[in-house]
């Protein structure tokens, strides 16, 4: 695929040269094939790739194309439930495991960007979880806690300290991990896609796998141009996962994430924007989500239609709302509006799968994407050499489809109505 192929965004419009990627043509062997080319997907490549392993990534577009190259670009650490509620859940050895793991998520990705040096405007300046409502507030109080008792690098700012990291008084409680960070992401999954390459992976972009069957004890993987066999597959398609293997495009619910983004503002008005420049996502029912970039840019993120968008104006609430927080935005220039599919599951846990003998599914981030899916390419490069499923960072579970799953974008509307309106009465 070529640039032009990529959905408008302005990371499409920005980013460096994508790697060459050919798709494939004739038949190929691996060690491990590995279907998706996002983060997911690109992660374990380059780790399988560094361990020696023969790799193959197929990916139906470009290394970057899905919402690895359209999310926000925030570097966020943890999960969803915070590391008590973990710790519950999975009890004290597996739970502090995951906690562990994933708090540590930005610092495994910033190394990994470190050591291959990839151009992708990294910035590890922290992140913000910002609440407005008193219940939400108090939420983040409770967070800041148990990071501080971990020792996690984790302060909680209130009053003034709150307003002068945001520029605003409308937040009643901020918790800056100082781990977090931001990138371009498109840039970040072509780089990623040309560390693995130097490590030795063979990528192949324009080949979408059609079909996938296991014959002599190895799986056999058929494209339009070609077949690949492989000893073990490891299927990370995330928020585009279609019906290649049963049930799993019906385990997660894809959600349309969307964004839009000024053109770099005056250094006189961006100064008041954001002072911190960490990533700041909101506590609530509904995340809004924004940063100012490196080129003094805001990008302003949230839940939007549940369909494609190309341009900004169907996310002018968006716009609306970042002017409504610094009103000295009134008369910047959008110049970009875009969205991608998350993929969320059920329970608000990524999930890792060993869905037959050699094949592994990984997906589910639940809007963490960037950081946890980077470090769940080495989890999942571990597995796919032999590593026992009870030795990783993450529990291994059956694929569990959910109930009424054809009527999700019905359910994710509804989901959003609600949210909205609880988020605005403080419920």
């Amino acid at each position: 695929m070529t640039a032009s192929a990529l959905p408008p965004s302005l990371y499409a419009a920005t980013a460096r040269p994508a790697p060459v990627t050919p798709p494939l043509d004739g038949d190929a062997q691996a060690d491990v094939l590995v279907v998706g080319g996002g983060f997911t997907g690109l992660s374990t490549a380059l780790h399988l790739a560094e361990r020696g392993v023969r790799v193959i990534v197929l990916e139906a577009a470009e290394p970057g194309w899905g919402a690895s190259g359209r999310n926000g670009g925030q570097v966020n650490p943890g999960l969803k439930p915070d590391p008590d509620e973990v710790e519950r859940d999975f009890g004290a050895e597996l739970g502090g495991r995951m906690v562990r793991f994933a708090w540590a998520a930005p610092e495994t990705t910033f190394a990994l960007i470190r050591r291959w040096q990839i151009e992708c405007d990294a910035r590890q300046g922290g992140t913000l979880r910002a609440a407005y409502q008193p219940r939400h507030a108090d939420g983040v109080r409770r967070s800041a806690e148990q990071g501080m008792r971990r020792g996690m690098p984790v302060t909680l700012l209130e009053g003034d300290a709150a307003r002068a990291a945001t520029g605003h008084d409308r937040y009643l409680a901020v918790m800056v991990d100082a781990s977090g960070g931001d990138v371009q992401p498109l840039d970040y999954a072509r780089g990623l896609a040309g560390a693995a390459q130097r490590a030795g992976a063979v990528i192949h972009g324009g080949t979408p796998v059609t079909a996938l069957s296991r014959d002599g004890g190895r799986w056999h993987a058929a494209t339009p141009t070609g077949t690949v066999r492989a000893d073990t597959v490891v299927l990370a398609t995330n928020g585009y996962t279609g019906d290649l293997w049963p049930g799993l495009r019906q385990s997660v619910v894809p959600v349309f994430s969307s964004i839009a983004a000024t053109a770099p503002v005056p250094d006189d008005v961006v100064r008041g924007i954001m002072p911190h420049r960490g990533s700041l996502y909101e506590s609530g029912h509904i995340t809004v989500y924004l940063r100012v970039d490196q080129a003094g840019r805001l990008l302003i993120g949230g839940r939007g239609p549940q369909r494609p968008i190309g341009d900004h104006r169907p996310v002018q609430y968006l716009i609306d709302y970042a002017q409504k927080l610094w009103p000295q935005l009134r008369g910047a220039a959008w110049t970009h509006g875009w969205n991608g599919q998350l993929a969320m599951t059920k329970d608000h846990y990524p999930h890792i799968h060993e869905a037959a003998p050699g094949l592994w599914a990984c997906l589910g981030y639940n809007g963490r994407g960037v950081a946890l899916s980077t470090a769940m390419g080495g989890e999942i490069a571990r597995l796919a050499t032999g590593t026992p499923a009870g030795d990783i960072a993450m529990p291994v579970t059956p694929i569990r489809p959910i109930p009424f799953h054809g009527f999700w974008r019905l359910g994710v509307m509804a989901k959003v109505m609600e949210g909205r309106i609880r988020d605005r009465f403080g419920l």
